[in-house]
């Protein structure tokens, strides 16, 4: 649009997008950087193949191309894992092997020095993640999650042969630690003779009370006699990390915040212990997946890290000797892990414009590479709205915080006596955060001439221990609050329409979403994606890696059966009265589909408005472009019958 153009008038809400949805929602997301002395490694989830995450390589000299392993039958992988329920980390590569883990049959493969990927598990049921190769004793770490006859998983810390040994001969496989609920992050000293790994037990969660242990390994491999290093007792820690001199590297919040410490000798008989640079910040995000890994060696006197103030990741380094940070990049995020290596360092990042993409440092260079991803983004700068911080007052009058994004066009505008209809998004977890980079998913109402507020309600991570914790016992309490004080805030200020403000949310979200419907009047619609409606089916139903998570968040049962009760939206139907979108994948594990059917039987069978997408074969998040487009579609024509809007 040239300078002197003229936007045209349309109602808020009507304008048409500027590019096809699938634009907008569909992008390939950029996972788990390594590097090796081959080069640079990724993972792209990639929509457009039915959700298939492909392993990519980046040689040191060449172009970027899938890395051409395959499985035995001739077909690439899909390169996932479900530990824990949520995965991550799933290859591994070194020395001249790589090592993935395929989701459909949940075997790890491995593939040295050729094209052709060969089993190194049984198939067994169990599920493989978090790999680690250890050079030194030829074979590949790894947690295994095993089914339990009584239900639920088993976790342990395995070594697997290489050579392929123990496809066949299950016992040839050794396990190093088999004594917690939970186990995630087994990384090697760089001499290979310490491992260190993060453990912790129900009814905890890894943000509440993770442990760091080490523990030096005989000249079999085995585990010796471990210690903890940090974390428990209301301590979380995470991300262990060895530095090449044998000092290991962790955050935790003992201080409140997720903090950075280095311990020297951490098995001798007087380990030392410092903190690296304290300060208000997280260094480490809330570990729902395998990992994280934000924090990585550059060399022998820094580290490469991300840090969170205020809901904004930052990159740079952290000096080993004195904690002295150096910020490396402005006007970009970083919303994935790092890696570094060979001279090399990998970042995942994002701007305001421009969804997350990856890139390399070469050190000394002093210039980013894009690697992967999209350097512009899909709109042009004309049509992105762009995040402005926002803290309002809840109704106890603490402090709330989230981002607000006004309609933006180069084409349109709205009359000048309206204001735009406003939607309210709530993060899943709901021990998660959202941040200011763009999101297709938020730009899809902004650019039909939606005002969005995107909340992080008490109980988000990202703003310290405090402010996480207010969520303790107060799920479906503090974050329904903190979103109906957010909508009144802004409706207040006079930037949207209150009486066309929708709520929406994922995961925990949806259920947070459908409790605003349920207990508060503020609403005139609402959209669940796969939201929680029975907190009692939740609690009985879902995976082990959350099956103890509403003890903190809501109470412990038996006992706690009268507040589970009267949170549950779909034990009171009958006071959701605003319009609902149900979207809902038909192999969630995590909130099985039955919850959103319930849902919408129990609002239909009494009268009400309740829309029940079902989408075949996804799961807990949907993958496919399929899938991903008519979820959009379905958001779309449902705000603007409710609202009756011309779409």
């Amino acid at each position: 649009m040239s300078d002197d153009a003229v936007p045209h008038v349309r109602p808020y809400g009507t304008w048409p997008w500027p590019v096809p949805v699938n634009r907008l929602t569909t992008g390939t997301r950029i996972m788990e950087p390594r590097v090796d002395d081959r080069g640079a490694w990724w993972t792209e989830l990639r929509p457009a193949e039915g959700g298939r995450t492909a392993l990519v390589h980046r040689p040191i000299e060449g172009e970027v191309t899938d890395r051409a392993v395959l499985l035995p039958e001739g077909n690439p992988p899909d390169v996932g894992t479900d530990v824990h329920g949520y995965g991550g980390l799933a290859y591994a590569v070194g020395a001249g092997v790589v090592v993935v883990s395929h989701r459909a049959d949940s075997r790890l493969y491995a593939s040295v020095d050729t094209a052709q990927l060969e089993p190194l598990t049984p198939a067994d049921g169990s599920a493989w993640g978090d790999l680690e190769i250890d050079t030194e004793h030829d074979r590949v770490l790894a947690v295994r999650s095993t089914p339990s006859p009584e239900g639920g998983h088993r976790a342990q810390i395995v070594a697997v042969p290489l050579d392929g040994s123990a496809a066949e001969d299950p016992d040839i496989l050794d396990v190093l630690v088999d004594d917690r609920d939970f186990l995630t992050s087994p990384r090697l000293s760089a001499d290979g003779r310490t491992l260190a790994w993060v453990a912790w037990d129900h009814p905890d969660m890894p943000w509440t009370g993770g442990e760091v242990w080490v523990s030096q390994l005989d000249d079999e491999g085995r585990v010796l006699e471990p210690r903890r290093i940090a974390g428990g007792q209301g301590v979380a820690a995470a991300q262990p990390v060895w530095t090449s001199t044998g000092d290991l590297v962790h955050s935790d919040d003992s201080t409140g915040w997720q903090n950075l410490y280095r311990t020297e000798d951490p098995v001798g008989d007087a380990p030392r212990r410092r903190a690296l640079h304290p300060v208000e910040a997280e260094f480490s995000p809330p570990q729902w997946g395998l990992g994280p890994r934000t924090v990585a060696e550059l060399d022998d006197e820094h580290l490469v890290a991300t840090w969170s103030t205020e809901n904004r990741w930052h990159l740079g380094t952290v000096r080993l000797g004195n904690g002295e940070t150096e910020e490396w990049v402005t006007g970009l995020e970083a919303t994935g892990p790092v890696a570094a290596g060979f001279g090399r360092v990998l970042a995942v990042l994002a701007g305001s414009d421009r969804p997350a993409a990856l890139y390399e440092l070469k050190v000394g260079a002093g210039r980013w590479e894009l690697l992967a991803g999209d350097s512009a983004g899909p709109l042009a700068p004309g049509d992105v709205s762009h995040a402005r911080s926002m803290t309002w007052r809840g109704e106890d009058g603490e402090e709330v915080h989230g981002f607000f994004y006004p309609p933006t066009s180069e084409r349109y505008s709205g009359p000048a006596d309206a204001a735009p209809p406003l939607v309210v998004v709530n993060h899943g977890g709901p021990t998660s955060a959202t941040n200011a980079t763009f999101s297709g998913d938020i730009q899809m109402f902004t650019t039909r001439g939606c005002a969005v507020l995107d909340v992080n309600y008490r109980g988000s991570t990202g703003r310290g221990r405090a402010y996480a914790d207010r969520l303790d016992g107060q799920w479906g309490v503090v974050d329904v609050a903190d979103v109906v004080s957010g909508a009144r805030h802004v409706a207040e200020l006079g930037l949207v329409d209150p009486r066309r403000m929708a709520v929406r949310g994922q995961s925990a979200g949806g259920y947070t979403t459908l409790a605003a419907l349920a207990f508060a009047a503020t609403f005139s619609a609402g959209i669940s994606r796969y939201g929680i409606g029975d907190l009692r089916t939740l609690a009985s139903g879902t995976h082990e890696f959350e099956s103890r998570y509403l003890d903190r968040l809501v109470g412990p049962l038996p006992g706690a059966e009268q507040t589970y009760e009267d949170r549950s939206p779909l034990r009171h139907v009958e006071r959701i009265t605003a319009p609902v979108l149900l979207l809902q994948g038909t192999e969630d594990t995590v909130v099985p589909p039955d919850q959103a059917r319930g849902v919408a039987e129990a609002i239909t069978a009494r009268g009400g408005d309740a829309e029940l997408v079902l989408l075949e074969g996804e799961g807990h998040g949907f993958r496919s472009t399929a899938a991903i487009v008519k979820a959009a579609e379905a958001e779309a024509d449902f705000l603007a019958r409710v609202w009756e809007l011309d779409r």
